[in-house]
């Protein structure tokens, strides 16, 4: 999709910096320590008390319980380094990135270096073709184009990728550990190496050694693919609304920043528990087009730039959760609709 059809002029950058001492004015890029030492103390405290609970109930299958709530607990502290990795807790990067690396890779099993660097390339090309990692991710097709390039299986499931989606994402946390082990153990440049891959295997050794210590070895099993699956499923839904099926921009596409974060991007209407169960990225316009802004900021944030685009004539769109889901599956299903390209390519 260019520019043209989005009904933009690409020339007009100066809008950004415009909106951006608005923001400065009203102090939303401010650090806010009080609330993230409270989140931090809220996992903290989850993540023991789930130990200790863990613990005393021993070989049960009410540990199936235990297995959804760490599930919840682990992505909250995903979403702390999340916001780590874009500035937001500290002042000081050296003390962001100490937050970041102790959330992603010991509580979370992710390396914080892979996908700090993956998420640096999504905000600065957000759906965009060939530059946004995250809109060429197998064996899901966002484009048309991607769809028709696959062959045999990968075909097959692109023509009923729409139903699949969600199945899909009860794999996405498993996927997550074993793409940060093989980033961590690759041959690509990862800061902090060594600490990255001793604290990813202290995460998955200790977690697979309390699990086959204190439960039998089928609950051990079930446990795991409970609490791994619900944790993929739980990060896709919170990641998938953000910007899944709005506007992909070719690679030759120019827009300016303004407009290329909040026309690719969507919010999603809530009250203060789906900011929690969020994390915050509910504000996804308000979090692409500043990313160090503060978690708790975005709210307020949010009437400020929705009042901004108005006067500037740019698309900003919010929708309830529900309807984000269903946006994002229609655009699944409409990249794989033309069945000639798709049929051919699995015979």
């Amino acid at each position: 999709m260019s520019e043209t059809s989005l009904g933009v002029d690409p020339r007009r950058g100066s809008d950004y910096a415009d909106l951006s001492r608005q923001i400065r004015a009203e102090g939303l890029l401010d650090r806010r320590p009080g609330h993230y030492a409270v989140r931090t103390g809220l996992v903290v405290g989850a993540f023991v008390g789930l130990g200790v609970l863990f613990v005393r109930l021993g070989e049960s299958w009410w540990q199936l319980g235990v297995a959804v709530a760490l599930a919840v607990v682990i992505a909250q502290a995903g979403f702390l380094g999340h916001d780590a990795g874009h500035r937001q807790i500290a002042s000081s990067r050296r003390v962001n990135d100490l937050i970041g690396i102790v959330h992603a890779n010991v509580l979370t099993g992710i390396s914080y270096g892979w996908w700090v660097d993956k998420h640096n390339r999504h905000h600065a090309h957000p759906n965009t073709e060939g530059k946004d990692p995250d809109i060429s991710v197998a064996p899901l097709s966002f484009t048309t184009d991607q769809a028709r390039r696959r062959r045999g299986l990968g075909a097959l499931f692109a023509r009923h990728q729409a139903y699949l989606f969600f199945p899909l994402l009860l794999l996405e946390g498993l996927h997550l550990h074993a793409i940060s082990v093989g980033a961590v153990l690759g041959p690509r440049r990862i800061a902090r190496r060594p600490v990255e891959a001793g604290l990813l295997a202290l995460h998955l050794g200790g977690y697979l050694t309390a699990v086959f210590l204190v439960l039998s070895p089928v609950q051990a099993i079930a446990f795991i693919l409970v609490n791994q699956g619900l944790l993929g499923l739980y990060l896709g839904c919170s990641f998938a609304p953000n910007h899944k099926g709005m506007p992909i921009l070719g690679a030759e596409d120019n827009l300016d920043y303004l407009r290329r974060q909040v026309l690719t991007s969507r919010n999603v209407r809530g009250g203060w528990f789906l900011d929690a169960a969020l994390g915050g990225l509910n504000y996804q316009i308000e979090h692409h087009l500043f990313p160090s802004m503060p978690c708790p900021n975005l709210r307020r944030a949010r009437p400020l730039i929705q009042r901004f685009c108005a006067e500037h004539d740019i698309s900003y769109h919010e929708t309830s959760l529900g309807r984000s889901w269903a946006e994002g599956l229609r655009h699944l299903h409409t990249v794989t609709s033309d069945r000639t390209d798709v049929d051919a390519a699995v015979r």
